[in-house]
């Protein structure tokens, strides 16, 4: 019983250092999203950026949806990342996930 909660409590500290701060990052681009097109040249290049973990966007809403690993990049980086393939990216909600 013993060896039991011991071996419990060392799996909860494990988990709790090992927690990763995951956000959400909501923006619009310039320019506008129209097609499938834009949507996989936006998914293509930003799934290279250090810490990306999803990317969903959606062309009848103009936003992409970012959700990424805040120990690894920041928000700051990923609007920056849009200017590599020649898009301006600007944030228009955010939500942390827990």
């Amino acid at each position: 019983m013993k060896k039991t909660l011991l071996f419990l409590v060392v799996m909860l500290m494990a988990l709790t250092t090992f927690a990763k701060d995951i956000k959400t990052l909501v923006v619009t681009t310039t320019p506008k999203m129209h097609c499938e097109s834009c949507e996989n040249k936006i998914k293509n290049n930003l799934r290279f950026e250090k810490g990306v973990k999803s990317i969903e966007t959606s062309i009848e809403n103009q936003t992409v949806t970012i959700v990424y690993d805040a120990d690894k990049t920041t928000e700051e980086a990923l609007i920056n990342a849009f200017k590599k393939f020649n898009y301006t990216a600007e944030r228009v909600g955010e939500e942390e996930k827990k």
